[in-house]
């Protein structure tokens, strides 16, 4: 193993844990809304974030790769994709943390890793061992658990986890760098943003200073943990992303426990244990390889 590719790998981990760890904390940031619609949030998110990243490529010289990343139709039509299931998945979270279903935000994230797993499977030809399918399993049970207690599926936990696993994927296969991508993504929902702010009661700047400030701190809190996503979804495998996004739903669940004081009910409790123990078969799976399957033209 060369020392540039395990150097390439460990900015990869690094870039990935400071990822998750902001994703960790970012409920606390949310709560700092509350009485601001959820539709407000993510607007002020989306071109706040236009404008950070502006800045970003403006500082790195790099608007000829942007220049060279909208001359190309097939990576427009992937970005404008990953742009949907991003929003969608901000747009999800946000509701749910204002609108106090955290622990359901935490148990997406949770089954997330399995998800990426069975789109590896799917669509990128991985094959899984009888224990990864076991881990698959348990988790499909934890999401029955609910399913039956709730009389219906868990929709908030479900969207969080199919839209940010779908944005993984498609960041992974798009021939576009961190900053780059981030840009096109945001600019292709910017439209959409600033006539939803125009048209609000407070528009543009009819908030509190403070709220004002806060919302803006939402570009930090967006582009921040999704440039170093980038980096890390370059570098490291789809399914080494998964078992490291085990940090970020963890410390969601303490945080809206012991700090929101949200129940974690038995059957919520219950659905946990059973994709916590899919993501400990899973993990110990991984200690022997797993057999590829072979490409077809």
């Amino acid at each position: 193993m060369s020392a540039s590719y395990t150097s390439e790998v460990r900015l990869g981990f690094f870039a990935g844990m400071g990822a998750y760890l902001i994703w960790g904390v970012l409920p606390i940031y949310l709560r700092l809304l509350q009485g601001v619609p959820a539709a407000d949030v993510l607007a002020h998110r989306i071109l706040w974030t236009v404008l950070l990243v502006v800045l970003l490529i403006s500082g790195l010289k790099g608007w000829e790769r942007v220049r060279a990343a909208l001359r190309q139709p097939r990576l427009l039509l992937m970005l404008l994709a990953s742009a949907v299931c991003i929003s969608l998945n901000w747009g999800v979270y946000t509701w749910a943390i204002l609108a106090g279903h955290a622990i359901d935000t935490s148990l997406g994230y949770f089954i997330n890793p399995l998800v990426s797993v069975l789109f590896g499977v799917a669509l990128l030809g991985e094959r899984l061992g009888r224990l990864q399918w076991v881990a698959v399993g348990l988790a499909a049970l934890g999401v029955a658990v609910l399913t039956i207690e709730r009389g219906s599926l868990p929709l908030v936990s479900l969207a969080l986890a199919l839209s940010f696993g779908v944005y993984g994927l498609i960041r992974k296969q798009a021939a576009v760098d961190t900053a780059t991508g981030l840009f096109v993504e945001t600019l292709l929902l910017a439209p959409m943003a600033a006539l939803w702010v125009a048209q609000t009661p407070q528009g543009f700047a009819g908030w509190p200073p403070v709220t004002t400030m806060t919302l803006a701190l939402g570009g930090l809190a967006t582009a921040i943990p999704l440039l170093l996503f980038g980096v890390a979804a370059r570098r490291l495998p789809l399914s080494t992303l998964g078992l490291m996004q085990y940090v970020a739903p963890t410390m969601v669940l303490l945080e809206v426990v012991l700090l929101f004081g949200e129940v974690l009910d038995p059957a919520r409790l219950a659905a946990f244990c059973c994709i916590w123990a899919g993501l400990a078969v899973y993990t110990f799976s991984l200690r022997r390889p797993v057999a590829r399957a072979t490409p077809t033209r």
